[in-house]
Protein backbone atom coordinates (compact mmCIF):
# COMPACT_ATOMS: atom_id res chain seq x y z
CA UNK A 1 0.00 0.00 0.00
CA UNK A 2 1.22 3.32 -0.54
CA UNK A 3 2.40 5.20 2.11
CA UNK A 4 1.09 9.14 2.26
CA UNK A 5 2.84 12.16 4.02
CA UNK A 6 1.76 15.16 4.58
CA UNK A 7 3.32 17.86 2.96
CA UNK A 8 5.26 20.95 4.68
CA UNK A 9 3.15 24.33 3.50
CA UNK A 10 4.81 26.99 4.35
CA UNK A 11 2.36 29.53 5.48
CA UNK A 12 -0.38 27.20 5.50
CA UNK A 13 0.39 23.97 7.22
CA UNK A 14 1.63 25.46 10.45
CA UNK A 15 1.82 23.10 13.69
CA UNK A 16 -1.92 23.43 14.38
CA UNK A 17 -3.18 22.73 11.16
CA UNK A 18 -0.80 19.66 10.56
CA UNK A 19 -2.81 18.45 14.23
CA UNK A 20 -5.88 18.91 12.77
CA UNK A 21 -5.37 17.10 9.19
CA UNK A 22 -3.17 14.69 10.55
CA UNK A 23 -5.70 14.20 13.22
CA UNK A 24 -8.55 12.86 10.71
CA UNK A 25 -6.58 9.61 9.94
CA UNK A 26 -4.54 7.83 6.91
CA UNK A 27 -1.05 9.77 6.93
CA UNK A 28 2.15 8.05 7.39
CA UNK A 29 4.40 10.98 8.24
CA UNK A 30 4.28 14.96 8.09
CA UNK A 31 7.00 17.79 7.77
CA UNK A 32 7.19 20.85 9.67
CA UNK A 33 6.87 24.25 7.88
CA UNK A 34 10.56 24.66 6.38
CA UNK A 35 13.23 26.47 9.13
CA UNK A 36 15.39 29.32 7.76
CA UNK A 37 19.09 29.11 8.40
CA UNK A 38 21.19 31.90 7.71
CA UNK A 39 24.87 32.30 9.63
CA UNK A 40 23.80 31.79 12.88
CA UNK A 41 23.32 28.76 15.00
CA UNK A 42 19.11 28.73 16.26
CA UNK A 43 18.04 28.38 19.57
CA UNK A 44 15.93 25.47 20.64
CA UNK A 45 12.92 27.80 20.98
CA UNK A 46 12.89 28.54 17.62
CA UNK A 47 12.14 24.62 16.59
CA UNK A 48 9.85 24.42 19.38
CA UNK A 49 7.90 27.41 18.10
CA UNK A 50 7.89 26.07 15.14
CA UNK A 51 7.52 22.42 15.45
CA UNK A 52 6.42 21.76 18.65
CA UNK A 53 5.89 18.06 18.31
CA UNK A 54 9.44 18.00 18.99
CA UNK A 55 8.15 18.65 22.80
CA UNK A 56 6.12 15.41 22.12
CA UNK A 57 8.27 12.50 20.85
CA UNK A 58 8.38 14.19 17.68
CA UNK A 59 4.88 13.28 17.18
CA UNK A 60 1.26 15.42 16.42
CA UNK A 61 -1.45 14.51 18.44
CA UNK A 62 -2.51 11.40 16.65
CA UNK A 63 0.79 9.87 16.85
CA UNK A 64 2.07 10.72 13.38
CA UNK A 65 5.69 11.35 12.89
CA UNK A 66 7.09 14.56 12.37
CA UNK A 67 10.29 15.67 10.23
CA UNK A 68 11.51 19.15 10.84
CA UNK A 69 12.37 20.75 7.21
CA UNK A 70 15.65 23.06 7.23
CA UNK A 71 15.76 25.38 4.27
CA UNK A 72 19.61 26.96 3.52
CA UNK A 73 22.35 27.67 1.64
CA UNK A 74 25.49 27.33 3.28
CA UNK A 75 26.85 23.87 3.88
CA UNK A 76 28.30 24.69 6.42
CA UNK A 77 25.81 26.42 8.86
CA UNK A 78 23.23 23.97 7.45
CA UNK A 79 25.35 20.91 9.20
CA UNK A 80 25.50 23.30 12.32
CA UNK A 81 22.26 23.71 12.58
CA UNK A 82 20.79 20.12 11.38
CA UNK A 83 23.43 18.54 14.32
CA UNK A 84 21.55 20.45 16.86
CA UNK A 85 18.16 19.86 15.61
CA UNK A 86 19.26 16.00 15.17
CA UNK A 87 19.34 16.80 19.35
CA UNK A 88 15.92 17.28 19.65
CA UNK A 89 14.73 13.72 18.16
CA UNK A 90 12.95 14.50 15.08
CA UNK A 91 12.35 11.45 12.82
CA UNK A 92 14.53 13.01 10.65
CA UNK A 93 15.36 16.40 9.31
CA UNK A 94 14.31 16.78 5.62
CA UNK A 95 16.20 19.93 3.34
CA UNK A 96 14.30 21.85 1.38
CA UNK A 97 15.59 22.65 -2.15
CA UNK A 98 11.91 23.61 -3.38
CA UNK A 99 10.12 26.51 -2.23
CA UNK A 100 9.51 28.86 -4.86
CA UNK A 101 8.93 31.91 -3.00
CA UNK A 102 10.36 35.16 -3.90
CA UNK A 103 11.40 36.59 -0.59
CA UNK A 104 13.28 33.22 -0.46
CA UNK A 105 14.73 32.53 -3.96
CA UNK A 106 16.06 36.38 -3.50
CA UNK A 107 18.49 34.92 -0.99
CA UNK A 108 19.58 32.07 -3.45
CA UNK A 109 17.14 29.61 -1.06
CA UNK A 110 14.60 27.46 -1.82
CA UNK A 111 14.10 26.06 -5.60
CA UNK A 112 16.99 28.51 -5.99
CA UNK A 113 19.85 26.09 -5.40
CA UNK A 114 18.18 23.66 -8.44
CA UNK A 115 20.53 26.04 -10.53
CA UNK A 116 23.59 24.36 -8.99
CA UNK A 117 23.64 20.81 -8.47
CA UNK A 118 27.40 20.89 -7.27
CA UNK A 119 26.08 22.88 -4.09
CA UNK A 120 22.66 20.36 -3.63
CA UNK A 121 25.37 18.04 -3.27
CA UNK A 122 27.84 19.95 -0.95
CA UNK A 123 24.84 20.90 1.57
CA UNK A 124 23.44 17.07 1.41
CA UNK A 125 27.15 16.06 2.33
CA UNK A 126 27.83 18.38 4.97
CA UNK A 127 24.55 17.78 6.70
CA UNK A 128 24.77 13.73 6.17
CA UNK A 129 28.21 13.94 8.23
CA UNK A 130 27.24 16.20 11.03
CA UNK A 131 23.88 14.56 11.78
CA UNK A 132 24.00 10.74 13.25
CA UNK A 133 23.66 8.00 11.34
CA UNK A 134 20.57 6.67 13.12
CA UNK A 135 18.38 10.37 12.20
CA UNK A 136 17.58 10.37 8.28
CA UNK A 137 18.23 12.79 6.00
CA UNK A 138 15.81 13.40 3.49
CA UNK A 139 15.57 15.80 0.66
CA UNK A 140 12.72 17.86 -1.26
CA UNK A 141 13.21 19.18 -4.93
CA UNK A 142 11.22 20.78 -7.70
CA UNK A 143 12.16 19.96 -11.51
CA UNK A 144 14.32 23.21 -12.02
CA UNK A 145 14.54 26.76 -11.72
CA UNK A 146 13.01 27.74 -14.86
CA UNK A 147 13.59 24.18 -16.74
CA UNK A 148 14.05 20.82 -16.65
CA UNK A 149 17.60 20.62 -18.11
CA UNK A 150 19.23 19.64 -14.84
CA UNK A 151 16.56 17.60 -12.46
CA UNK A 152 18.10 14.59 -13.06
CA UNK A 153 21.19 15.81 -12.49
CA UNK A 154 19.87 17.77 -9.39
CA UNK A 155 18.49 14.07 -8.46
CA UNK A 156 21.66 12.46 -7.99
CA UNK A 157 23.52 15.02 -6.41
CA UNK A 158 21.03 15.06 -3.91
CA UNK A 159 20.94 11.07 -3.53
CA UNK A 160 25.04 11.18 -3.87
CA UNK A 161 25.37 13.54 -1.02
CA UNK A 162 23.58 10.80 1.18
CA UNK A 163 19.81 11.56 1.21
CA UNK A 164 18.01 8.49 1.88
CA UNK A 165 14.93 9.61 0.30
CA UNK A 166 13.92 12.59 -2.55
CA UNK A 167 10.75 14.14 -2.38
CA UNK A 168 9.84 15.60 -5.98
CA UNK A 169 7.29 18.11 -6.89
CA UNK A 170 6.69 17.73 -10.23
CA UNK A 171 7.01 21.43 -10.86
CA UNK A 172 9.53 23.69 -11.95
CA UNK A 173 10.17 27.24 -9.45
CA UNK A 174 8.52 29.22 -12.69
CA UNK A 175 5.41 27.15 -12.53
CA UNK A 176 4.83 27.75 -8.97
CA UNK A 177 1.17 25.94 -8.12
CA UNK A 178 -0.01 26.28 -11.41
CA UNK A 179 -1.39 23.09 -13.03
CA UNK A 180 -0.02 20.59 -14.78
CA UNK A 181 2.52 18.90 -13.07
CA UNK A 182 4.50 16.52 -14.72
CA UNK A 183 4.72 13.26 -13.10
CA UNK A 184 6.52 11.91 -15.85
CA UNK A 185 9.51 13.77 -14.55
CA UNK A 186 9.41 12.16 -11.35
CA UNK A 187 9.56 8.64 -13.40
CA UNK A 188 12.70 9.85 -14.96
CA UNK A 189 14.16 10.56 -11.82
CA UNK A 190 13.33 8.25 -10.27
CA UNK A 191 15.04 5.67 -12.32
CA UNK A 192 17.97 7.70 -12.07
CA UNK A 193 18.71 7.17 -8.50
CA UNK A 194 19.07 4.40 -6.50
CA UNK A 195 16.56 5.99 -3.31
CA UNK A 196 13.27 6.07 -2.92
CA UNK A 197 10.92 9.02 -4.53
CA UNK A 198 7.97 9.72 -3.78
CA UNK A 199 5.61 11.91 -5.85
CA UNK A 200 4.40 15.31 -4.92
CA UNK A 201 1.85 17.62 -6.83
CA UNK A 202 -1.44 18.31 -8.34
CA UNK A 203 -2.72 15.55 -5.87
CA UNK A 204 -6.54 16.82 -5.35
CA UNK A 205 -8.65 13.35 -5.17
CA UNK A 206 -8.10 9.63 -4.73
CA UNK A 207 -8.42 9.41 -9.12
CA UNK A 208 -5.57 12.13 -9.09
CA UNK A 209 -3.55 10.08 -6.72
CA UNK A 210 -3.89 6.90 -8.68
CA UNK A 211 -2.80 8.46 -11.35
CA UNK A 212 0.02 10.36 -10.27
CA UNK A 213 1.60 6.58 -8.55
CA UNK A 214 0.54 5.25 -12.52
CA UNK A 215 2.72 7.82 -14.06
CA UNK A 216 5.37 8.25 -11.98
CA UNK A 217 6.05 4.79 -10.85
CA UNK A 218 6.20 5.53 -7.64
CA UNK A 219 4.66 3.35 -4.62
CA UNK A 220 4.19 6.81 -2.17
CA UNK A 221 2.77 10.19 -2.61
CA UNK A 222 2.97 12.92 -0.56
CA UNK A 223 -0.12 15.30 -0.71
CA UNK A 224 -0.17 19.44 0.27
CA UNK A 225 -3.03 21.66 -0.52
CA UNK A 226 -5.12 18.62 -1.59
CA UNK A 227 -5.31 17.59 2.17
CA UNK A 228 -6.38 21.20 2.76
CA UNK A 229 -9.14 21.29 0.52
CA UNK A 230 -10.16 17.94 1.27
CA UNK A 231 -8.88 17.22 4.90
CA UNK A 232 -10.30 13.15 4.66
CA UNK A 233 -8.35 12.68 1.21
CA UNK A 234 -6.31 10.42 3.12
CA UNK A 235 -8.85 8.63 4.58
CA UNK A 236 -10.58 8.12 1.48
CA UNK A 237 -7.17 6.61 -0.56
CA UNK A 238 -6.99 4.63 2.36
CA UNK A 239 -10.60 3.32 1.57
CA UNK A 240 -11.77 4.76 5.05
CA UNK A 241 -14.41 6.90 3.62
CA UNK A 242 -16.02 7.14 0.29
CA UNK A 243 -13.79 7.80 -2.41
CA UNK A 244 -15.63 11.16 -3.26
CA UNK A 245 -16.76 13.79 -0.86
CA UNK A 246 -20.78 14.51 -0.56
CA UNK A 247 -22.73 17.14 1.03
CA UNK A 248 -23.42 14.95 4.05
CA UNK A 249 -19.41 15.57 4.93
CA UNK A 250 -20.06 19.14 5.56
CA UNK A 251 -20.88 18.32 9.29
CA UNK A 252 -17.59 16.47 9.83
CA UNK A 253 -15.94 19.45 7.85
CA UNK A 254 -17.67 22.08 10.22
CA UNK A 255 -16.27 20.11 13.82
CA UNK A 256 -12.74 19.87 11.90
CA UNK A 257 -12.96 23.44 11.45
CA UNK A 258 -14.35 24.01 15.31
CA UNK A 259 -11.51 21.89 16.47
CA UNK A 260 -9.31 24.07 14.46
CA UNK A 261 -10.05 27.42 15.74
CA UNK A 262 -10.07 25.69 19.59
CA UNK A 263 -6.71 24.78 18.89
CA UNK A 264 -5.36 28.44 17.52
CA UNK A 265 -7.18 29.93 20.51
CA UNK A 266 -5.24 27.08 22.86
CA UNK A 267 -2.34 27.93 21.34
CA UNK A 268 -2.05 32.00 22.54
CA UNK A 269 0.84 33.13 20.13
CA UNK A 270 -1.31 33.08 17.14
CA UNK A 271 -3.14 36.47 17.09
CA UNK A 272 -4.76 36.32 13.52
CA UNK A 273 -6.92 32.98 14.35
CA UNK A 274 -9.44 34.49 12.18
CA UNK A 275 -7.23 34.69 9.50
CA UNK A 276 -6.27 31.49 9.66
CA UNK A 277 -9.78 30.29 9.67
CA UNK A 278 -10.45 32.29 6.37
CA UNK A 279 -7.48 31.27 4.52
CA UNK A 280 -8.80 27.29 5.20
CA UNK A 281 -12.30 27.94 3.67
CA UNK A 282 -10.76 29.08 0.99
CA UNK A 283 -9.54 25.85 -0.21
CA UNK A 284 -12.27 24.00 1.55
CA UNK A 285 -14.56 25.74 -0.99
CA UNK A 286 -13.00 24.00 -4.03
CA UNK A 287 -14.39 21.01 -2.30
CA UNK A 288 -17.77 21.79 -0.57
CA UNK A 289 -20.30 25.33 -2.11
CA UNK A 290 -21.02 25.22 1.74
CA UNK A 291 -17.79 26.46 2.59
CA UNK A 292 -17.72 29.40 0.14
CA UNK A 293 -21.17 30.54 1.85
CA UNK A 294 -19.24 29.97 5.38
CA UNK A 295 -16.63 31.92 4.30
CA UNK A 296 -18.98 35.10 2.81
CA UNK A 297 -20.47 35.29 6.54
CA UNK A 298 -17.58 35.53 8.26
CA UNK A 299 -15.82 37.63 5.46
CA UNK A 300 -15.43 41.20 7.79
CA UNK A 301 -15.17 39.18 11.16
CA UNK A 302 -12.05 39.94 13.08
CA UNK A 303 -13.35 38.60 16.28
CA UNK A 304 -12.60 34.50 16.60
CA UNK A 305 -14.74 34.41 19.37
CA UNK A 306 -17.90 35.38 16.90
CA UNK A 307 -16.51 32.79 14.34
CA UNK A 308 -16.74 30.31 16.55
CA UNK A 309 -20.25 31.09 16.98
CA UNK A 310 -21.04 31.02 13.11
CA UNK A 311 -19.65 27.65 13.11
CA UNK A 312 -21.61 26.33 16.22
CA UNK A 313 -25.06 28.10 14.42
CA UNK A 314 -24.15 26.36 11.29
CA UNK A 315 -23.48 22.84 12.84
CA UNK A 316 -26.63 23.33 14.68
CA UNK A 317 -28.89 24.04 12.05
CA UNK A 318 -27.39 21.17 9.85
CA UNK A 319 -28.14 18.86 12.60
CA UNK A 320 -31.42 20.32 12.25
CA UNK A 321 -31.23 19.53 8.41
CA UNK A 322 -30.21 16.36 8.93
CA UNK A 323 -33.07 15.02 11.14
CA UNK A 324 -35.97 16.80 9.19
CA UNK A 325 -34.96 15.97 5.98
CA UNK A 326 -35.44 19.60 4.61
CA UNK A 327 -32.95 20.91 2.13
CA UNK A 328 -32.63 24.26 4.13
CA UNK A 329 -33.26 26.28 7.45
CA UNK A 330 -34.23 29.80 8.18
CA UNK A 331 -30.92 31.36 9.25
CA UNK A 332 -28.96 28.51 8.79
CA UNK A 333 -25.22 29.13 6.91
Amino acid sequence: MSRLFLAPMEGLADYVLRDVLTGTGGFDGCVSEFIRVTGTLLPTRIYEREAPEILHASVTASGTPMVIQLLGSDPEWMARNAAHAATLSPYGIDLNFGCPAKVVNRHGGGAMLLADPTQLNEIVSAVRAAVPAGIVVTAKMRLGVSDTSRAIDCAQALAEGGAASLVVHARTRDDGYRPPAHWEWIARIDDAVDVPVIANGDVWSVADWARCRAVSGCADVMIGRGAVSDPFLARRIRGLMDPSPSAGEWCDVLRSMAGYLTKLQARGTLRHEHGRVKQWLSYLRRTWPQAAELHETIRRMQDSREIFAVIGQALACEGSVMASGYETVDGCV
